[in-house]
């Protein structure tokens, strides 16, 4: 849910002003220095929420540093570029990216991925930001333009958040080939954003759930004068194999680095994980320092290294980066103290939304006046709960839940309707893109409403957007299957999640 208030915030020599709901941006003073990495003092504010602020990887607030007085980054809004990486097929969260592109699948009732890494860049005034796309990207076009574009900009500033789909041209015809690949066939439009002013890269990923200030990564990134920093964060031996995992000097300075390595390579990047502040306890349940998917990359070094040292490398995390370690560039690490999660997988991405219900499991907040999420606003009602029992979960906006039913643990997303006497225990509805009248209805078969019919039984379930439940049914994964795919019936089930997919009528009295 929204939380509607206004704040300001002091960011280099401007000040931004969010409604949260729809981003009212107002440039009150444009006369910053055109001088880039001037050094100019400012005042640190912190972004961690206090779930955040208690214990974060192992971390106390106590042991993480104070920010600096001095910002080496000068005006940040004007040195810094945001690099969205959209990500393939979004093969892992299939069926969720069947319809749309990874950054544009729904989080947390009223929000998408794509708000998470953009409200971080707007957050630490970084307001130029592409998002790289080449699969089903026009839900994600759609709401990026809705919700940003157009408050962004302002009269002196050059603010923008758009879409780069992958495209053909007479140099290159082929689609993105992996992460570097695609920064690079676009480098000829970076290269207009350098000779404006832009010294360096932030370039992120679009499926994370974290909150992070950037203007600290950045500022750590050139005091250190690194080509490349990583953002780094400890990570236990069985997920570990799943990240680029580094070995660090004291300095921070990468001195090996391995993507995804296994057996035997894996068990060689064991570290002492406390050179990165850690408690000792962490420390032992933590021995990997993993990568995660973040870098500041120095413009001039990543032309260099893409353009010329390594024209055919297509991954930053398998080639890039370990080939710029050995070809002598500086490579950092930074080290993360916030709660970051990777949910790329339909499981991953399932318990992170449910996560965010449960106060004994939540690490992530929307409710950070300092730092908040940003997304579309849609001018949508309160929603209305009619005699129903809600325990331990999120009610999006515009939503009607009917008398009798009982929603426990679950994410119910905006324009929901849930019918009478229905169990939604343990489930994730995403919602409908728009009200349905009666007129349109007739035109389903069997004049089947969008959402979940009267006296039906939703449970370990994600319902994607416009999803059509008839009544007396139940999505419960009654046989325990690990995996199936029926999409022909609707339906598929990843990680014994039952995911029904987008625009799916489950017939009435359907048992899953």
């Amino acid at each position: 849910m929204k939380v509607h208030q206004t704040q300001a915030r002091k960011l280099g020599s401007q000040a931004l002003y969010f409604s949260h709901g729809p981003i009212v941006r107002k440039v009150v003073s444009a006369k910053a220095p055109a001088g880039s990495r001037r050094v100019q003092v400012i005042r640190a504010q912190a972004v961690s929420a206090p779930v955040e602020a208690k214990v974060a990887n192992g971390v106390s607030a106590a042991a993480t540093a104070a920010p600096a007085s001095y910002d080496y980054a000068g005006d940040i809004s004007k040195t810094v570029l945001g690099i969205i990486l959209g990500g393939g097929a979004g093969t892992r969260l299939y069926p969720l990216t069947k319809k749309r592109a990874k950054p544009a699948v729904p989080l947390g009732a009223n929000y998408r991925l794509i708000d998470i890494p953009v409200s971080n860049c707007l957050n630490s005034n970084v307001t130029k930001i592409y998002c790289l796309t080449q699969f089903n990207s026009a839900s994600l076009n759609r709401h990026l333009s809705q919700a940003y574009n157009s408050s962004v900009g302002g009269y002196n500033t050059r603010g923008f958040v758009e879409v780069l789909a992958a495209s053909q041209s007479s140099a290159n015809k082929s689609w993105f080939q992996g992460t570097a690949d695609a920064v690079r066939q676009y480098m000829w439009l970076f290269e207009e954003a350098v000779r404006e002013g832009v010294e360096d890269f932030l370039i992120l990923s679009g499926d994370h759930l974290y909150r992070m200030d950037y203007r600290d990564f950045v500022r750590k990134h050139r005091e250190s004068g690194a080509a490349i920093t990583i953002a780094a964060l400890p990570c236990a031996e069985k997920e570990a194999s799943a990240f680029g995992l580094m070995k660090i000097d004291d300095a921070g300075r990468v001195v090996e680095f391995a993507e995804k390595p296994k057996g035997e390579a894996l068990q060689r990047m064991k570290v002492d994980t406390s050179i990165l502040g850690v408690d000792p306890a962490t420390a032992q349940s933590k021995p990997f320092i993993a990568s995660m998917g973040i870098y500041v990359m120095s413009a001039k070094a990543l032309r260099e290294l893409l353009l010329n040292r390594m024209p055919g490398a297509n991954d930053f995390g398998n080639e890039v980066i370990p080939g710029a370690k050995d070809a002598g560039y500086k490579v950092q690490a930074y080290a993360f103290k916030g709660y970051w999660e990777d949910i790329g997988t339909v499981e991953a991405f399932y318990n992170a939304n449910l996560a965010l219900a449960d106060p004994s499991k939540a690490q992530f907040s929307f409710y950070d006046k300092d730092a908040p999420i940003y997304t579309m606003s849609r001018f949508l009602p309160p929603s209305k709960v009619l005699d129903a029992d809600v325990s331990m979960s999120i009610i999006g906006d515009g939503c009607v839940i009917k008398a009798g039913s009982k929603i426990h643990n679950s994410i119910i997303g905006i324009r929901s309707l849930v019918g009478s006497d229905c169990i939604i225990d343990s489930a994730m509805m995403m919602g409908a893109d728009y009200y349905e009248t009666l007129e349109e209805c007739e035109y389903v078969p069997g004049c089947l409403p969008m959402g979940v019919g009267d006296g039906s039984v939703v449970r370990k379930a994600i319902i994607d957007k416009n999803a059509r439940i008839g009544p007396k049914c139940q999505i419960i994964n009654k046989d325990g299957v690990k995996e199936a795919n029926r999409e022909e019936q609707g339906f598929v089930i990843k990680d014994g999640i039952v995911v029904v997919i987008k625009d799916s009528c489950i017939p009435a009295g359907t048992i899953i």
